[in-house]
């Protein structure tokens, strides 16, 4: 994020666009090699450079739910994830949450998001300057204000009070403070009010890797159920939910992660590697193969496999056993290995999760009899046991169901688990039993040390 160089972001940048090019894509890459003014005049090179950016969602850490993503290292942090051998220490800080300042897991994490909203910005700052038709300008803005905001979300719960930057001015990122969390989720909404209607309710070229309106619509709703703003996180979970020719829940749990799939919202495709393997990081990640057990070091909690029912299907389906090392690992994704195969497409946002948050939002404004109807849709998909509406259900216990429906549902998926936790305040509460070096402060990752080393005025996080 601190620029030490502002060639090494241009160079970034340039790889985005040069990378742009991929086989599903109909777009040339531009073969300019230096940054020009002039790269947002041809609309093909600006098309270009924004599929460079969701290329990137692949390539770095913080998103491409491989070993320093979200996913995996929150995972780690909460109670779903552990390792089968402790002998990393950077990863083992993570699960024992005493992660020091210097770990490069926590740096790859910070930096590689802001690598990415460092490249919204430039593309915004592009398209802003250039003479392209204000359609095409409009669409490429609402996508790049739309992950620009994503990010923001995520690194706003993972570190609290962030630098907020919208511009590519190096003088002032160089030395840019933190700000308050809520600016950022000020920030947040701002962009994807902004985004909405920019974009089209349908995907470019039908892939569902693209941000569309319901895209943005799907994020507002997350965004105002960690703002505890019931009435709209309630109106656009609805709005979602309300797509059905787009959009359902399907019946056969293997088939959720498929690229394309009718539950997914937003995807991110394998494709943006720019190598020969067509799998996701996820699959490579978390598939214990029988063969090679012992060069993988990551299994699911017992204490997360002791909450489904014996007969509910995410079980059967989304987990597997492996009898070399006599641990479950995440079976979400089937595909291990592949090369030019595409299957599956990494998921982001998903229609079960808008049905999880319309319930908590009906829950809170005491809808309790509705509310029970979108639970029933999760559960009654998974194969267990719909709950009874004419049972004295009340909202300090279905807000409990429901934090244990979203664990089940939601595991290894973008961090739900941990930033659950956190914005329920039940971290301390749910962890310091299972943790034996949990404290109350743990709750936020600390600032890296070679950021604040570069950047005087980036503080730490209480407790590092």
């Amino acid at each position: 994020m601190n620029i030490t160089n502002i060639a090494k972001y241009i160079a970034i940048f340039l790889c985005v666009v040069l990378a742009g090019c991929e086989d599903f894509v109909s777009i040339e890459a531009p073969n300019n090699k230096m940054v020009r003014a002039d790269i947002f005049e041809d609309e093909t090179a600006a098309e270009s450079a924004m599929q460079g950016i969701y290329n990137q969602l692949f390539v770095l850490a913080f998103s491409n739910g491989f070993e320093n993503s979200v996913t995996n290292l929150t995972a780690l942090s909460a109670d779903n994830l552990r390792l089968i051998r402790e002998s990393n220490p950077t990863y083992l800080e993570f699960q024992e949450n005493e992660i020091l300042p210097d770990n490069s897991r926590n740096l790859s994490l910070w930096s590689s998001a802001y690598n990415l909203i460092y490249l919204t910005n430039s593309l915004l700052e592009g398209i802003e300057k250039s003479s392209l038709d204000e359609n095409f300008k409009q669409a490429l803005e609402g996508q790049a204000l739309f992950i620009r905001a994503f990010t923001y979300f995520n690194l706003v719960n993972l570190y609290g009070d962030v630098p907020l930057l919208l511009t590519t001015d190096y003088t002032y990122n160089a030395k840019a403070p933190r700000i308050s969390a809520t600016e950022v989720y000020d920030q947040i909404i701002s962009d994807m009010e902004d985004a909405a209607p920019l974009l089209s309710e349908e995907y470019v070229q039908n892939q569902r890797t693209y941000v569309n309106q319901n895209v943005v619509y799907a994020l507002m709703a997350r965004v105002y159920l960690y703002l505890e703003n019931w009435e709209m996180a309630l109106e656009y979970s609805n709005r979602v939910i309300s797509k059905t020719s787009s959009y359902e829940l399907l019946t056969d749990l293997n088939e959720v992660f498929l690229m394309n799939s009718m539950e997914a919202i937003w995807q991110i495709s394998p494709l943006g590697n720019g190598v020969v393997t067509t799998q996701t990081f996820e699959g490579a990640l978390y598939i214990i193969e029988p063969r090679a057990s012992a060069s993988y070091n990551l299994a699911l909690t017992q204490d997360l496999i002791d909450t489904f029912a014996e007969n509910d299907s995410r079980l059967i389906k989304w987990i597997g056993f492996s009898e070399v090392e006599s641990v479950y690992f995440a079976h979400k994704y089937k595909d291990r290995y592949s090369t030019g195969n595409i299957s599956e497409y990494s998921m982001i946002l998903r229609l079960a999760e808008q049905y999880l948050i319309r319930a908590e939002a009906r829950v809170m404004k005491n809808e309790i009899n509705l509310a029970i109807d979108d639970i029933n849709k999760i559960r009654t998909r998974a194969g267990i046991e719909a709950l009874d509406q004419n049972s004295s259900w009340n909202k300090e216990a279905l807000q409990s169901l429901l934090l244990e429906e979203r664990r089940r549902e939601l595991f290894t998926e973008w961090g739900h688990r941990w930033f659950d936790l956190k914005r329920m305040n039940k971290t301390t509460e749910v962890l310091s039993p299972k943790k034996t070096s949990w404290q109350s402060i743990d709750s936020y990752y600390p600032i890296p040390d070679e950021e604040r080393r570069i950047n005087s005025n980036l503080t730490q996080n209480e407790g590092y």
